[in-house]
């Protein structure tokens, strides 16, 4: 099969970089010329399918990770804002988008940006009883949105932060033992930080005494969420240097942003020491992506394990791409990340179809599904119903279900897939992103129209919807 013309040259630039190498010494390793090099990480010219072929032996890289990634995000989240009627006189094609996400990324995240303004601006409108007293700021991207965007926009993969997270926990011998008191030893030992009880009524999960040096857990919390709450104490004392760099990097316009950012970050960091990157991809791949047993194994919860799963893109040394959300049960997606070409919509909840909505109809048990969104890719789907919280009978206690799921052709490296009739296509369940932008005529399931699409209204005859889609 002929390989299409393909501007990786940010990919490029970050596997060099993860190998600590200078653009010559990357050049004559792959067998180019260094200026060669230099215009494809500028995105001046593609690479051709020797180089291709050069990065996957030299790098053991999958080809197919360089053709996707942040560019697919992107190129989804750009298609979802030009499907909006304010651009019904323009609908450019697949290849012209594409171009335009290779070539062009920032005037594809400025247009994205300035359509959620737009959004904005028409809800304000739209409820100006709702939001009269809040300002012009009501229209501008919040923080939440925007640090949202910076861990969508880099796969969810902050490899400073990931690799010190790593080298701590390769010290401390992290998941060979008893965690909690590996945990709990080198607070103190190392930062003079004691680890006491909650007391009786305190509801607080995690409170941090600076002066005193004191940290109090809540001790109803299960026992991955303490040991969670201890690596995120070790995240602000010892990576605190390389989180504020990070954070600072990003060019947020508000300080909210950055301080959210930062506790982003510091979730990132505690993560990554509970399951360190290269333990996590070979206990995945040995136990087939077993989340049960991963979880076990480094005594983990389901939640920390599978969004773990969700951001092993480490260059080089990438794990399967999976989808990751969170659900609660009024559809609000919470938690969101994909590798996979699946990506979640911006505006709008999830399609009714995906079974993750059935995750709370089976508490404690693991919910299949063959899924084929309307581009025809075909996905392994998984979802599992939490419950979060604890103290007794009367403490609130939310329950979310999960989400985690990979391309069909992936599908061999879970234990999930052993039994599924993989290659009937009649086994898949048509699903799609959200109604408003899913292009399906048929779907008794739709709960609004598509966008673009003109409605057909019919006063004779009456189906599942009171109206027909326009097939263009």
């Amino acid at each position: 099969m002929a390989i299409g013309k393909l501007y990786i040259g940010r990919k490029v630039r970050e596997l060099r970089e993860a190998n600590r190498a200078t653009q010559g010494q990357f050049a004559e390793r792959i067998g180019i010329s260094t200026s060669y090099l230099n215009q494809i990480e500028n995105n001046q010219r593609p690479v051709s399918a020797a180089v291709l072929l050069a990065l996957a032996e030299k790098f053991q890289i999958d080809i197919a990770e360089l053709s996707s990634g942040e560019g697919d995000r992107l190129l989804s989240a750009l298609s979802e804002a030009l499907t909006d009627p304010l651009f019904e006189t323009y609908a450019p094609n697949l290849q012209e988008l594409k171009l335009i996400t290779q070539n062009a990324p920032g005037l594809a995240h400025a247009l994205i940006k300035c359509h959620q303004a737009y959004r904005r601006n028409s809800e304000q409108l739209a409820s100006i009883d709702d939001t009269i007293g809040r300002g012009a700021s009501f229209v501008e991207t919040t923080p939440y949105e925007e640090v949202r965007d910076f861990f969508h926009f880099v796969d969810n993969y902050i490899h400073d932060i990931d690799t010190l997270a790593e080298r701590l926990a390769g010290e401390l011998g992290l998941g060979e033992g008893d965690n909690h008191a590996v945990l709990t030893r080198y607070l103190e030992q190392r930062h003079g930080v004691r680890v006491v009880r909650g007391a009786a009524g305190d509801e607080s999960i995690r409170r941090y005494d600076p002066r005193s040096r004191i940290l109090t857990l809540n001790p109803y919390a299960p026992a991955a969420t303490r040991d969670f709450q201890l690596a995120l104490q070790i995240a602000q004392l010892h990576a605190r240097e390389e989180i504020d760099r990070v954070a600072g990097s990003a060019g947020f316009r508000t300080e909210e942003a950055y301080e959210i950012c930062r506790i982003g970050l510091q979730n990132y960091f505690a993560g990554a020491l509970i399951l360190p990157y290269q333990a996590v991809l070979k206990t995945a791949r040995e136990l087939r992506h077993d989340i049960e047993l991963v979880a076990a194994r480094f005594g983990a919860s389901l939640e920390q394990v599978c969004h773990r799963l969700s951001t092993l893109q480490r260059p080089g040394q990438k794990g399967v791409p999976i989808f990751f959300a969170r659900i609660d049960r009024a559809g609000n997606i919470t938690k969101r990340h994909s590798a996979a070409k699946l990506q979640f919509a911006r505006f709008g909840a999830a399609c009714p179809l995906w079974n993750v909505h059935q995750a709370f109809e089976a508490p404690g048990r693991i919910i299949r599904q063959l899924a084929e969104t309307p581009d025809g890719v075909r996905y392994l789907c998984l979802a599992t119903q939490i419950t979060k919280g604890g103290g007794g009978y009367r403490a609130a206690h939310p329950r979310y279900a999960l989400a985690l799921g990979c391309e069909i052709s992936y599908a061999d490296a879970f234990v999930y897939a052993d039994d599924m009739d993989l290659g009937n296509r009649a086994a898949f369940d048509p699903i799609g992103i959200s109604c408003r932008i899913c292009e399906r005529t048929k779907c008794a399931s739709r709960a609004v129209p598509p966008l673009k699409r003109k409605l057909i209204v019919d006063h004779d005859m009456r189906g599942s919807l009171p109206y027909r889609l326009s097939e263009s």
